[in-house]
């Protein structure tokens, strides 16, 4: 079994990974790139990148808090189109992170010119030389020094933006379509990787406390603070800088501090940015090398990629690779280009996530149980998938290019390495179950099984003898109507196979009960319980009737549950009528029952239930 990584990662961890993920290169190095393309109206570029990656951040939400593991974002597309999808997805995860995180560190270098003379690839190879060694040690420890950093960031430019408004020279922004409309969108495509910081906090779900709340809390107020950050700073720049100072340039914040705050705000700015990229390095190698570790698990990549420090609970191979892999971006890629590609793989990555909600939900699987439901579904998804289209398209036809070949990297690693080796169910296997077998004989129930397990881990589920009494339970889903004596002599059949009890006995024992107390419970539901001679007898069998089995006094009962126990199992008799109970009180239960689709989910329906468990 692999081994699981442990919940140390709160709200704020939440926020500022994210926060300090997105606020950094996309913040001081972009904007005099992107000025250069759609002019003043670049900070409707930012907005408009920032507003479509709502629907995403909503399903991303919906995702993680369903399925909170190492690697979020290919978790969920692995576990939602299969491994050929999943090895794509998890490739461009793994390069879009590890690409921002090489952009971050060319950026230290170009604001650490302002202060030092050190040559960039110095800066670039101790800088990665530290993130790496900072991530080896604990995600807690990261996580940390990530909130302090964010903290000090997010201090020094709202007083950047707050004191700049007031000197702020309106005649910059005439016209302010300079380059015309069409290229703020392109722009915005450009920009995109600005907010990739919501796919780095994806990764990280295994390790968050509470991941129902703070996942999508996290996310929610990260996105809202960094969307309205980038305009304000933005507009301050372009307001402050003339066309002159802010072409070309890869400081443009720092050199609109000098012009209303001097040389001393200038370097304070300097040293905000040198933090911004520190955070979104640091972030870079904690996030993305989660990637490697949830593709090996899932035998995409080898095995080695799950190695974890037994003293720091890392995983520190695919920490090293990361990290080299960022170097080696630094050293081969322009800057202009690693921008593009990244972006691109970001928004097909934005694509996949929207798709996968839809495929989850119309795959009706139980064992799907988000914390936190995406609203407006599916239209919110349908608006991110077409959204992330349009941005793609506008990356332009060389970059399109790139993306394809990516994707055919994916697709050719998949074949030679992985194909013969993983074996993932999806929910796109259930979609098609749906529409076109009735058998399903297409299906396995490894994907069921997993969620249900995801379930019981996120939610901190006690196994205690009722659960384990389920799960070995039998269940029948009985089509045709019966009366009372021949379903019990179906019953008692079943258990003296199990049990070595004569059904004879067995069939008089459920009789004989029934005369002296109904077990019928409520409308609909019953628990026949007896208890026979032995030792350590405990067995539960689960039915389901959909026509109805007709009970004395012509009591229709679709939901039964049969109990049997050994006399020294008495106490034990009385918690598991308890926690039936318990169950059948929940006023979703009887719809749910009706609704499953097979005896493992109906299993499962009472598996996940909620109800008060035995600790002792």
């Amino acid at each position: 079994m692999a081994k699981e990584l442990k919940k140390r990662l709160s709200l704020l961890d939440v926020f500022s990974v994210s926060t300090g993920a997105m606020i950094s290169s996309g913040l001081f190095i972009l904007p005099a790139l992107a000025y250069l393309r759609a002019g003043p109206a670049v900070i409707l570029s930012y907005i408009v990148a920032g507003i479509l990656t709502i629907p995403t951040l909503l399903s991303m939400a919906e995702l993680t808090t369903a399925m909170p593991k190492a690697a979020g974002d290919y978790f969920y597309i692995m576990r939602g189109f299969g491994p050929l999808f999943g090895t794509i997805a998890g490739f461009s995860s793994w390069f879009s992170l590890s690409l921002k995180g090489a952009f971050a560190l060319i950026g230290m270098g170009a604001y650490l010119s302002i202060i030092t003379h050190l040559p960039l690839n110095i800066v670039a190879l101790i800088s990665c030389l530290f993130f790496i060694f900072l991530n080896l040690i604990g995600a807690k420890e990261a996580g940390r020094f990530q909130v302090l950093l964010v903290s000090g960031l997010l201090g020094i430019l709202f007083i950047y933006s707050f004191w700049g408004l007031q000197v702020v020279n309106l005649s910059h922004f005439k016209p302010f379509f300079s380059e015309g409309i069409a290229p703020v969108f392109a722009t915005a495509s450009f920009v995109f990787i600005s907010y990739g910081g919501l796919t780095k906090v994806a990764a990280l779900a295994e390790e968050i406390e509470d991941p129902g709340r703070n996942l999508p809390l996290g996310m929610i107020l990260s996105i809202v603070v960094t969307v309205i950050l980038y305009a304000l700073v933005i507009f301050v720049t372009i307001g402050v800088l003339d066309f002159n100072n802010l072409q070309h340039k890869l400081t443009p914040i720092s050199n609109g501090a000098g012009v209303f705050g001097g040389d001393i705000f200038k370097i304070a700015v300097s040293i905000a940015a040198f933090l911004a990229f520190i955070s979104t390095a640091n972030a870079a190698i904690m996030t993305a090398s989660r990637y490697p570790l949830g593709m090996s698990r899932d035998k995409l990549l080898p095995a080695i990629f799950q190695k974890i420090s037994g003293k720091f609970n890392t995983p520190y191979v695919a920490i090293l690779l990361t990290g080299l892999f960022m170097v080696l971006a630094i050293m081969f890629l322009r800057l202009e280009l690693l921008v593009k590609v990244a972006s691109s793989l970001l928004i097909i990555l934005f694509i996949f996530a929207n798709l996968t909600v839809i495929m989850f939900r119309e795959s009706n699987i139980y064992s799907y149980r988000p914390k936190y439901r995406s609203p407006l579904y599916p239209f919110m998804q349908v608006f991110g998938i077409l959204s992330g289209g349009f941005l793609l398209i506008e990356m332009g036809t060389f970059i399109v290019f790139l993306t394809l070949s990516f994707i055919f990297f994916g697709f050719l690693w998949y074949r030679i390495y992985a194909m013969h080796r993983a074996n993932q169910d999806s929910a796109l296997i259930h979609v098609l179950e749906k529409l076109v077998s009735k058998d399903r004989e297409l299906i396995s129930e490894n994907l069921l099984t997993e969620l249900k397990d995801i379930v019981i881990q996120r939610d901190e589920l006690i196994k205690d003898k009722f659960h384990e009494l389920i799960e070995k339970a039998k269940v029948l889903d009985i089509k045709d109507v019966l009366d009372v004596e021949t379903f019990f002599k179906y019953v008692s059949s079943i258990f003296e196979k199990d049990l070595g009890v004569e059904s004879k006995n067995l069939f008089e024992k459920f009789l004989q009960r029934e005369k002296n107390s109904s077990t019928v419970i409520k409308k609909g539901l019953a628990i026949p319980h007896v208890v026979i001679e032995g030792k350590n007898i405990s067995e539960i069998l689960l039915v389901r009737a959909k026509t109805g089995i007709v009970f004395p006094n012509d009591k229709v009962v679709h939901i039964v549950f049969f109990l049997i126990t050994s006399v020294d199992q008495r106490v034990q008799h009385i918690k598991i009528l308890a926690a039936i109970a318990q169950i059948a009180r929940n006023l979703e239960f009887d719809k749910k029952w009706f609704e499953a689709k097979d005896e493992d989910e109906l299993r499962n329906i009472v598996l996940l239930a909620e109800r008060k468990r035995d600790t002792r």
